[in-house]
C-alpha cells in the first residue's frame, strides 16, 4: 500500500508513515523492537530486542511470538529480519544495547516457514546486523558490521545459505533493494551498489542513517532512518523491490459498486461488481441494501455476511472462510463461481443469504 512502518528503539515505538504524509503510533512498549517486515498475510514480524523474541502482529493488533528461544536459551537481542517468499524468517541476533550473549556468540538464524523450529545458519560473524533477501528467494545479503563486511549467500530450497561470498567492505547498518537489484547500505551516507559488487550511488543524509527501505504509492520513494531518531525521504527513479508477494493495506476499500436490482428481495439473485482493495485485514463483509430516505420506516436488510473468521492466509482465500473466495487484481469473486459477462469480470453473485 506504500504506508511504511519504522521502529524508534529508545522511545520503545512502532511508527507509521501513511501515503497521505501522515504520521501515527502502531505500538508502544514494543519490547525494544528494531528490526520490521511484512509477511506475506499482512502481519508485521519484528525483532524485540529486549525480550530476546520474534514476534507477529496482526493488523489489528494481536501480538504472537513466534521464536523465542535457540537450544533452550534466549536469544540475545534480535536486530533485523527478513521473510523469504516461502515463509520463512531470516534474522540476526548480536548484541548492540548491552544485553548479555546468552547464545554464546553473535549468530544468523531461520525460523522455518511452518514456524516449527529455529535453525541456526550462520556462526562465523563477529555482529550481525542488517539483511535482506532477492524477490525470487534465491540470495541473502548480510551485513556483518563487527568485520565491516557485506556477504551474500546463495538460498538453497531447504533454507540453508551457501556459496558465501564478500560483496562489500561496508560497515553497514540496515539494508535494502530496489527492482533493478541494486543493493542500498546504510553507513555515513546510503551508499547504493549494483548487483554485481560495484558502487553506483551514493545519497548524502544529514545524519549518520540506519535503515532504509522503499515506499509510496509509486514506491519510488526511498525512507531513511537515522541514529538521531529522524525519518528522511527522497523521490527514485526506480522502485523499490518487492518481495514475492503483495501485502495490501489494513482497511477494506470498496469502491464503484453496482447492484443488479437495486432493490434486492431474499429471492433474488443479486449481482455485485465492485472492486476491493486494501482487504488483507478483512474479519468479514456484509451486502445490505435500505429502503426509505433514513428515519422512521426504513429498513435494512441484510443479504449476506461472509465471516473470515481466524483466517491465517490472505483473506477471501482458506479453509476457515464459510465460503471460498479467490482474488483477481483488486476485485474479488467468488471461487469457480458464477457465469459472468464480459462487462461483469468482478461480480460476486448472493443468493437466499449464501452464495450461489
Amino acid at each position: 500500500s506504500g504506508n511504511v512502518y519504522f521502529s524508534d528503539v529508545p522511545a520503545d515505538t512502532i511508527y507509521k508513515w501513511s501515503v497521505s504524509n501522515q504520521l501515527s503510533v502502531f505500538r508502544t512498549n514494543s519490547g525494544g523492537v528494531n528490526g520490521l517486515f511484512f509477511d506475506r498475510s499482512g502481519n508485521l514480524m519484528t525483532c524485540e530486542g529486549d525480550h530476546g523474541r520474534l514476534v507477529s502482529i496482526t493488523p489489528q493488533g494481536n501480538v504472537t511470538v513466534v521464536a523465542s528461544n535457540y537450544a533452550g536459551l534466549r536469544f540475545n537481542e534480535p536486530n533485523d529480519l527478513w521473510v523469504a517468499p516461502a515463509g520463512g524468517v531470516y534474522f540476526t541476533d548480536p548484541t548492540y544495547f548491552g544485553h548479555a550473549v546468552v547464545q554464546g556468540g553473535e549468530y544468523v538464524y531461520y525460523l522455518k516457514p511452518d514456524r516449527s523450529a529455529v535453525v541456526r545458519l550462520v556462526s562465523d560473524t563477529v555482529r550481525p546486523n542488517g539483511l535482506v533477501g532477492t524477490p525470487d528467494g534465491q540470495t541473502l545479503y548480510l551485513a556483518d558490521w563487527g568485520a565491516t563486511n557485506v556477504l551474500r549467500y546463495s538460498i538453497n530450497r531447504d533454507g540453508t545459505l551457501t556459496n558465501k561470498t564478500l560483496f562489500a567492505r561496508v560497515k553497514c547498518d540496515g539494508m535494502t533493494l530496489d527492482a533493478e537489484g541494486n543493493l542500498y547500505l546504510c553507513e555515513n551516507a546510503v551508499l547504493v551498489y549494483d548487483s554485481t559488487g560495484n558502487p553506483i550511488e551514493e545519497i548524502a543524509v544529514p545524519e549518520r542513517p540506519t535503515n532504509v527501505e522503499f515506499g509510496g504509492a509509486d514506491r519510488k520513494t526511498l525512507f531513511i532512518t537515522t541514529d538521531s531518531g529522524s525519518l528522511y525521504s527522497i523521490r527514485m527513479r526506480v522502485q523499490g523491490a518487492t518481495n514475492g508477494f503483495v501485502v495490501t493495506n489494513q482497511a477494506p476499500v470498496i469502491a464503484n459498486a453496482v447492484i443488479t436490482p437495486a432493490m434486492p428481495t431474499t429471492n433474488d439473485t443479486v449481482w455485485v461488481t465492485a472492486r476491493v482493495t486494501d482487504d488483507v485485514s478483512a474479519a468479514n463483509v456484509t451486502l445490505n441494501y435500505s429502503t426509505g430516505a433514513g428515519g422512521a420506516g426504513s429498513q435494512t436488510n441484510t443479504v449476506f455476511l461472509e465471516t473470515m473468521a481466524s483466517v491465517s492466509s490472505k483473506p477471501w482465500t482458506g479453509g476457515n472462510c464459510n465460503n471460498a473466495w479467490s482474488v483477481t487484481g483488486s476485485a474479488i469473486e467468488q471461487r469457480g463461481g458464477a457465469n459472468y459477462g464480459a462487462g461483469n469480470t468482478n461480480g460476486m453473485e448472493f443468493k437466499n443469504g449464501t452464495t450461489n
